[in-house]
């Protein structure tokens, strides 16, 4: 069985039987745990489910556009075919749309009041002590929003500006080209090989309040020991059945990436978890997932494979130079997705 999957069962099974339930800023509770740990070596395995199939390249592709393109535009996800950020894109008139998790008698005419994000002090940049005032335009006149989606009630807006459509606002990859962080991390490894301070933050105060999702997994530490390349992976809050095997899979391709064009020898990945949940809407495919791994285990673990001609990250192609080996899966399981 794969190492990824044991431990992956373990963390479903900790949650439903410790897990404390809770509300959310999405109208949907979720069941929660304050902290959890992985530790992987990349030398014995490469992580990823066999227990539910991952869209292994859907994963890299994300990690691509925030570490080598170093983009927040979603555009770039959808020319690759890549859906997953849709629900936190910017409108073409500079508002971001929040939707009611189930709407059930639908009102198109409905409007909200537009908040602005600015309007709240850096100390406060989520509006938790201080309230997000109205947006006027510059006329001088409250600006309200209405339903793009058909079938789904509104149920808040923010003003972001139209500089900002079609992107997820200042997060993720707007971070990793304002510090230029790929660059500086392959810089540190082949120049400063024995540095402490390979640390890199995607949870700059500054940007808080004009990012549509503040990074989730926000923080990585980078160390060299032995000639292997080490990875530290924070993350503050984690959709355990969407987002986790993502971004499992996503840190440990990266990781071998950047051994890869550093001349070093891929390592451990350390993984922790602030506020590890599941949606309760999700609690029916965890459970088939639980019932797969109970009566048919799990699959072998594949291999990954870089193109080793590949000795700059921002040539890796995801198309031609990245593979999975020998990838078996049990096949989907569909989850409810949480704006």
């Amino acid at each position: 069985m794969t190492y990824f999957d044991e431990e992956y069962i373990k963390l479903l099974k900790r949650i439903l039987k410790e897990g404390e339930e809770v509300e959310n800023r999405t109208g949907i509770n979720t069941v929660k745990l304050p902290e959890h740990y992985f530790k992987f070596d990349l030398r014995d395995e490469y992580p990823i489910l066999s227990t539910k199939q991952t869209f292994y390249k859907n994963a890299i592709l994300e990690m691509l556009w925030i570490w080598q393109a170093s983009s927040n535009d979603v555009e770039w996800l959808h020319e690759r075919n890549v859906k997953i950020w849709d629900e936190w894109i910017v409108d073409d008139d500079g508002i971001y749309r929040i939707y009611e998790p189930n709407t059930k008698d639908y009102n198109p005419d409905k409007e909200v009041i537009v908040m602005d994000p600015l309007s709240v002090p850096l100390s406060d940049p989520f509006g938790e002590y201080t309230s997000f005032e109205p947006k006027y335009n510059d006329e001088g006149k409250l600006m309200t929003a209405k339903s793009r989606i058909p079938g789904k009630n509104i149920k808040a807006a923010k003003w972001y500006g139209k500089g900002y459509a079609g992107t997820i606002g200042t997060a993720y990859g707007y971070i990793t080209k304002r510090y230029d962080m790929a660059r500086s991390l392959i810089n540190s490894i082949k120049n400063c090989p024995t540095a402490r301070r390979k640390v890199f933050s995607l949870w700059q105060n500054e940007f808080l309040r004009t990012a549509v999702l503040p990074s989730c997994v926000w923080s990585t530490e980078w160390n060299i020991y032995k000639d292997t390349l080490n990875l530290e992976v924070h993350q503050r809050s984690c959709d355990v059945p969407l987002g986790l095997p993502f971004n499992i899979t996503q840190y440990s391709c990266f990781l071998a990436m950047i051994a890869q064009v550093t001349g070093l020898k891929v390592g451990k990945l350390n993984y922790s978890i602030k506020d590890a949940h599941i949606y309760v809407n999700q609690i029916d495919g965890i459970k088939e997932q639980l019932n797969r791994y109970e009566t048919k285990g799990s699959l072998p673990a594949p291999k990954l494979w870089l193109n080793p001609d590949i000795q700059d990250f921002y040539a890796f192609d995801p198309k031609n130079d990245v593979k999975l080996i020998g990838y078996e899966h049990m096949g989907k399981i569909s989850f409810p997705l949480a704006q």
